[in-house]
């Protein structure tokens, strides 16, 4: 055997015993197992209900939205972006000097269609 030949059957050997070790640890886990490990790369808090199917807005959509919902607010810092949002086609949250959030509504054009604080959403508490 040549020492190629030979470097390919224990790379052979080692890959397959790796893939048998994977498929034992996920076959002992059950039902539940997570076998990509996936729910280890999340926080709880970014497992909410509404963030699990959220798409953020990219390129030059990203750069159209943020200076629309920015206009309407008046500034701030865009901290989240949405795209296909229940409410709108993109949603843009953005964050107020004073610590708050807007959500701002957009359409597909950009233009806003509505927008909610932080304080419309959690009621008025006064």
């Amino acid at each position: 055997m040549t020492t190629k030949t030979t470097i390919v059957c224990v790379l052979l050997i080692c890959g397959a015993a790796a893939a048998s070790l994977v498929f034992a640890q996920d076959t002992e886990a059950g039902d539940d197992a997570d076998p990509a490990g996936v729910i280890e790369l999340f926080d709880d808090a970014e497992l909410d209900d509404d963030d699990e199917t959220e798409v953020p807005i990219t390129g030059t959509a990203l750069e159209k939205a943020s200076a629309a919902a920015l206009a309407y607010t008046g500034g701030g810092r865009v901290t989240e972006t949405e795209v296909g949002d229940e409410e709108s086609y993109y949603e843009v949250e953005v964050t107020l000097e004073d610590g708050s959030q807007v959500d701002v509504q957009l359409d597909e054009d950009f233009n806003v269609v509505s927008s909610e604080s932080d304080d419309e959403e959690e009621g008025d508490e006064d």
